[in-house]
């Protein structure tokens, strides 16, 4: 299926999502706002419970803001659809896992993109930076989530610098997963994601929602959050046959047949 510029194949129960807008896969409000259909529409179907996002070519993965259409008078803060720019960040109750397939240049909003995937995988030849400070603006996203996910004095440096990481810095620091020659990248991406969909969705579900929401709350409330059930993905799962065919699996030394139920 193509939605303008974003397509979407699905294998089972997992969805690739390829942007695709030559020549650079840089994302306008038009292709923000498919990309946050696309994802509430990955959020709401019970049949897909990965999802995988990478972009076209072997050359950009996504630089970011499209700075063509900005200066055609696209506004910075424009409406950029259900989930935000890049249909990702901002999308409520996203509970599903979601791997970046980084396949090229990855800058500015293109990052934060990938930053808003729960795993990343990284092509050998891709690089990372964020340049807004050359253009005399802030990374909104990235400069609230990157000194989360490295070094706080590495995440200063790319947000002061605008220098560029290659993939093996990248994975150094932790921010990617891995790093695999350019033509194996989408087949691990999508043998980590057969991995996963095995998994115990209520469990991705409530890990996912734990994790945001302790990002703004005290350890002992995020805690006391998780064994009283006031989150409603972990009072599901705790009331779950999925939570009772863990512990019989267990028991018996079997695989477990997860429902999602």
């Amino acid at each position: 299926m193509s939605v303008d510029s974003v397509h979407t194949e699905k294998r089972g129960s997992v969805l690739q999502v390829t942007l695709d807008r030559p020549k650079a896969n840089a994302i306008d409000v038009a292709t923000s706002r498919a990309l946050g259909d696309v994802f509430a529409g990955f959020r709401d179907d019970p049949d897909l419970r990965i999802a995988i996002i990478t972009g076209a070519g072997e050359k950009f993965f996504c630089p970011g803001w499209d700075l063509k259409a900005a200066a055609e008078g696209e506004a910075v803060d424009s409406d950029y659809g259900v989930g935000g720019f890049g249909g990702l960040q901002e999308l409520p109750d996203l509970n599903k896992p979601v791997i970046a397939a980084v396949n090229g240049i990855c800058c500015g909003g293109g990052l934060e993109w990938a930053l808003s995937a729960d795993l990343i995988l990284a092509a050998e030849h891709a690089t990372f930076a964020l340049p807004e400070i050359n253009s005399g603006t802030i990374a909104d996203a990235a400069t609230l989530k990157l000194p989360k996910r490295i070094p706080w004095h590495i995440a200063m440096e790319l947000l002061f610098t605008g220098r560029w990481m290659d993939a093996t810095e990248a994975h150094r620091w932790g921010l990617v997963n891995e790093v695999l020659p350019s033509g194996s990248l989408l087949e691990r991406a999508h043998e980590l994601a057969a991995t996963l969909a095995e998994g115990p969705p209520l469990v991705y579900a409530a890990i996912k929602e734990v994790s945001r929401a302790a990002e703004s709350m005290r350890f002992q409330d995020a805690l006391d959050g998780i064994t009283s059930r006031k989150f409603p993905t972990v009072d599901k799962l705790y009331s779950s046959e999925d939570q009772l065919e863990g512990a019989r699996a267990f028991a018996e030394k079997r695989k477990p047949q997860w429902q999602g139920r």
